[in-house]
């Protein structure tokens, strides 16, 4: 790796003036109309005006003042003329009847004039000229001056004539799915605005509280004012003034509704840090911690409201087998031998019902697969290349477990390509649409690759097919939008088209337009419907074998719900890097599966190339090796202090990466340790949007053209780009997609996204990165979160480095921060060990 010397001269970029931007003249927009190139229809009011000015005094063509005389009044033998036949021989009766025809209306026009100078002459009549609601206002000034009454509808105004809004030039976006909370009775948000009030919260909550507390949520604040802990962001200070403020003398710290409101509350926080359940002691000592004096009755209290669920899961040794059974022939003093320790978990029912599920249906999944369905010769021939491990495995296992790093990804995809050439139905599901973009890619290349060894050459480059496959997209991985050859839907085209599969077989894979978008899918977009194959009427997805990529990111609850989708009979492979950052939501069941050791496991020996793939590898293993980067693919940049970190972050985005690696700002993504402090994503956002795109951030603080990472979902962040803002919301482009986010939830969803934390940034990758590491980081620097935030450059990698020692320390002794789960218990009492 290199170190980059100081900082290059910056240069702005010159720039003209935009087509059709100030200073544009009148050009090809310029139709002879108005300035902004309308023209008003001529109406009755329109022929009154030109009747007020002499027909003498108007230009042909001039375009102004409404209807004009025609020329053909004026000029007539020119005017019909031009429609005769052209020949010499006219008659005279013709000529003289051309000619009287021009006489009479030379005399009209003189009989015209003399009118209008009479009528000028004449006396002028007050309001005779008016029409419309001037004529209105007319009469009824009149009709009060006789002493009548005035028409009522001559003070009223009339309602406006809906505006017509010009035709989109593309499809109309749709509002994507989020967590918005469906609508409550505005009734119920004024009752509970006041109580609200009354007890010196602020307002500003009342829609969230009656959202969350339901029908009757002013009636469960008033009797138990701690329930104002379960709307997300309100700590128990904050509920405990509330609860002064209403109860008076009655509130105090023993109160038991106080206990079983702060008990759910650290559930719901230990939630958030990612643990599923907490163990009894760890919840005694948070809860004595919140001055509850009475831990236990606390936790009763909510155990007995329903709120949380209690378990006793037993503990082994990590290697020893399971102690067997006791036998009915052993006394009482074997029953006490068999006696085995066990922990006591407190958990929130949610997230406890879905780890039990998530070990059913992997139960199930296991067991279904039927031993013998004649295909495993099929399977064996087809397992050759880096991927025969893993399509051995599958070939006789219902749930597979497959680990590496980035280059690994092209298993899966052989895998898939596999199954679809044996007419198995197959689906892909990544963590972000940038994942599904790059595994479609590789899914294409792996069946042309499959095709081409089956049939030697592909039938569709022969001449009369055109250069191009049925997508309209040439062969390759791309990069670019949804409506150019690069998109995810093209991508997925060339994946799930017609050469995938084994038309006429049974169940012989999708083909044509119908598989378009069932092959590969992003895992929120299978589980919400709106991506992927579809369900059959048992609600089952209609697929023989699914492959989840990015299996760290899955959360308990997505996880089960995958689980419990799948038909009886399906296989389920589940590919990932077990170096990156867990998800974002409860659970770690990747990593819990890999420990508990229920199924096959088969990790990839494929290493990820380059100078970058060689210093992520190491950091996996503890290691932060010097690696050569002849090629500047690894750059040092080292700074002091916060003020040159931002400096030096601009500078290599917006100059550095461009000019001396030739990859532009846009394909640039900045990564930091968090959102807050003088070098997070706030700090770093503001400077680089003022440098890349500024502009008044009049859209609730952003302008047409600025990057943005939107969270339509709590741990779902989608890299895209403003549009435009209109009363409908923000307009987005996401991933290829239109999105409009409501005002309402704008900030809330969306921020700006030149810089994101590595979790945001998880599952992504780009051409170049830069990772920010200020000196206030170095306590927040672990081993995932390095391996992470290095490993989303595909190209180049420079690192702002102010921690000194800290990063190679992180590297090598701080690993994950462990979370508390059930789900390794449960498999073991489903799942037998593989052994």
């Amino acid at each position: 790796m290199t170190t980059d010397p100081a900082a290059a001269e910056e240069t702005e970029p010159v720039t003209g003036p935009e087509p059709g931007g100030p200073g544009a003249g009148p050009g090809a927009d310029d139709d002879g109309g108005s300035a902004d190139g309308s023209r008003a229809p001529a109406g009755p009011d329109d022929e009154a005006a030109a009747g007020a000015t002499d027909a003498t005094d108007t230009e042909p063509g001039s375009g102004e003042g409404g209807e004009s005389e025609p020329e053909s009044e004026s000029e007539g033998p020119a005017a019909d003329g031009a429609s005769g036949d052209g020949t010499a021989a006219a008659d005279t009766t013709a000529q003289l009847s051309e000619a009287e025809a021009e006489l009479a209306a030379q005399r009209e026009l003189r009989e015209r004039i003399e009118r209008r100078k009479a009528e000028k002459a004449g006396p002028v009549q007050a309001g005779a000229r008016l029409s419309g609601k001037a004529a209105d206002l007319l009469a009824a000034v009149r009709a009060v001056e006789s002493g009548g009454k005035p028409p009522a509808s001559v003070f009223t105004e009339p309602e406006p004539a809906p505006r017509r809004s010009a035709p989109e030039p593309v499809r109309q976006p749709q509002v994507m799915p989020s967590a918005t909370p469906a609508p409550v009775a505005s009734e119920a948000v004024d009752t509970v605005r006041a109580v609200l009030v009354e007890g010196g919260a602020p307002e500003a909550l009342a829609a969230q509280v009656a959202a969350v507390l339901g029908e009757g949520a002013d009636a469960q604040l008033r009797e138990n004012p701690w329930q104002l802990l379960r709307v997300a962001g309100v700590r128990p200070e904050q509920a405990d003034g509330f609860a002064r403020a209403l109860l008076g003398a009655e509130c105090g710290p023993d109160d038991e509704r106080r206990g079983g409101a702060v008990t759910v509350w650290l559930l719901e926080q230990a939630a958030l840090a990612g643990h599923t359940a907490l163990e009894a002691p760890a919840l005694h000592a948070a809860l004595a911690q919140r001055s509850v004096p009475d831990p236990d009755a606390a936790v009763q209290s909510a155990l007995a409201e329903g709120d949380a669920l209690v378990f006793q899961d037993a503990l082994d040794e990590p290697g020893a087998p399971p102690a067997p059974a006791p036998s009915e022939d052993d006394g009482e003093g074997a029953e006490g031998e068999a006696e085995r320790p066990v922990r006591v978990l407190i958990g929130l029912e949610r997230y406890a019902l879905a780890e039990e599920s998530l070990a059913d249906g992997l139960a199930r999944v296991v067991n279904s697969l039927p031993k013998e369905d004649g295909s495993a010769a099929d399977w064996e021939s087809a397992a050759t290349g880096s991927a025969a491990e893993l399509i051995r495995a599958v070939a006789g296992h219902g749930l597979v477990l497959h680990t590496g790093g980035e280059a690994s990804r092209a298993e899966p995809a052989a895998l898939a390509a596999t199954a679809r050439s044996l007419g198995l139905r197959v689906c892909a599901a990544a963590h972000t649409p940038d994942g599904r973009r790059r595994f479609a890619a590789l899914l294409a290349s792996a069946e042309r690759a499959g095709r081409g060894a089956a049939s030697g050459p592909d039938p569709l480059s022969a001449p009369g097919f055109g250069a191009e496959d049925e997508t309209g997209a040439p062969d390759g991985p791309h990069h670019g939008t949804d409506d150019g050859p690069g998109s995810p839907a093209r991508a997925q085209d060339g994946a799930a088209g017609t050469h995938g599969g084994a038309s006429g077989r049974p169940g012989g894979g999708q083909s044509g337009e119908a598989g378009t978008h069932e092959t590969v899918t992003t895992v929120a977009g299978l589980l919400a419907g709106t991506e992927g194959p579809g369900r059959d009427a048992d609600g089952m997805l209609r697929t023989d074998l699914l492959i989840v990529l990015d299996a760290p990111q899955l959360d308990v609850e997505s996880a089960a719900m995958l689980a419990e989708s799948l038909p009886d009979g399906a296989r389920l492979v589940l590919s990932g890097d077990p170096g990156v950052l867990w998800s974002a939501g409860p659970g770690r069941v990747f990593a819990d599966l890999l420990a508990a050791r229920a199924c096959p496991q088969v990790a990839s020996r494929t290493p990820d190339p380059g100078p970058i793939g060689e210093l992520v590898s190491g950091i996996g293993i503890g290691e932060l090796n010097q690696v050569a980067a002849p090629g500047k693919e690894v750059v040092i940049v080292p700074v002091r202090d916060a003020g040159e970190a931002v400096h030096r972050t601009v500078q290599l985005i917006a100059d550095s990466v461009p000019r001396a690696i030739g990859i532009p700002a846009e394909q640039t993504q900045v990564i930091t340790p968090g959102h807050g402090g003088a070098v997070g994503t706030r700090a770093l956002n503001t400077a680089l949007k003022e440098r890349l795109n500024p502009g008044p951030g009049r859209f609730g603080g952003f302008d047409p053209g600025d990057r943005i990472a939107y969270s339509p979902a709590p741990g779902r962040t989608v890299p895209g780009q403003v549009v435009k803002a209109n009363a409908d919301g923000l307009h987005l482009e996401c991933a290829g997609a239109a999105v409009v986010v409501p005002k309402e939830r704008v900030e809330q969803t969306v921020r700006h996204g030149w810089a994101l934390t590595a979790h945001q940034a998880v599952g992504a990758r780009w051409p170049a990165a830069v990772v920010v590491l200020p000196g206030d980081a170095a306590q927040a620097l672990t081993r995932p979160w390095i391996y992470t935030a290095f490993g989303r450059a595909e190209q180049h990698l420079s690192v702002v480095h102010g921690v000194d020692q800290a990063l190679p320390r992180a590297v090598a002794e701080v690993a994950a921060k462990p979370r508390t789960t059930r789900l390794p218990a449960l498999l073991r009492a489903q799942v037998p060990a593989a052994g």
